[in-house]
Order: C-alpha cells, then sequence, then structure tokens
C-alpha cells in the first residue's frame, strides 16, 4: 500500500525516486528497496506518509496565490 501511494506520489510531483528517498527517509535507496520488497518500520512509513502530506498540501497552497 505505501508503495503505491509513493509510486503515485513520484508520477504526480515528477520527482526522481532518489530524490525522495532522501527527503522523506534520508535514504536515498529507499524506493528501490520497497521496490525489492523491503518492509519499512512503522515509523519511517509514518514519516514518509507525513512527508508525501505535507509536500502536497504545500504544493496546493502555493497554487492558491
Amino acid at each position: 500500500m505505501l508503495l503505491r501511494q509513493i509510486e503515485r506520489f513520484l508520477r504526480e510531483t515528477q520527482m526522481p525516486w532518489t530524490k525522495f528517498g532522501r527527503l522523506a527517509a534520508r535514504d536515498p535507496r529507499f524506493v528501490a528497496d520497497l521496490r525489492n520488497g523491503r518492509v519499512p518500520r512503522d515509523r519511517t512509513a509514518q514519516r514518509v506518509a507525513n512527508f508525501m502530506n505535507g509536500y502536497l498540501t504545500g504544493a496546493e497552497s502555493n497554487h492558491a496565490r
């Protein structure tokens, strides 16, 4: 489920997966590892979800101006 959300986020923002990993999880290989079956810890998954929500919320408020 998390990987599906990340893939959608990457498509919508056109952000490279390595940049996403660095910003969201402090690990540039994070997305590649997920694609290869890695299961993140709950705390990491929450941090990544918070990053995506905050990023999208920030982008929406920038478009509203």
